[in-house]
């Protein structure tokens, strides 16, 4: 499992990637490892997943200006 220090920097990195489609890319990378049957990476796009939530509402949050 990555560290969690690493598995923000991925969330990021995959919202600056695909931006609005980060979550079908996240959905497509835990959609293959289910097929593989790979839990830890599972576990680990879930995590991911999460954070990418979270960095989602707080950008949400902020006032435009």
């Amino acid at each position: 499992m990555l560290s969690d220090w690493e598995l923000w920097a991925c969330a990021n990195h995959v919202l600056q990637t695909h931006g609005d489609q980060a979550p079908v890319h996240v959905a497509d990378q835990i959609g293959v490892l289910a097929l593989v049957g790979d839990e830890a990476g599972i576990r680990t796009w879930q995590a991911i997943a999460e954070r990418i939530v979270q960095l989602s509402s707080n950008a949400s949050d902020k006032p435009t200006h």
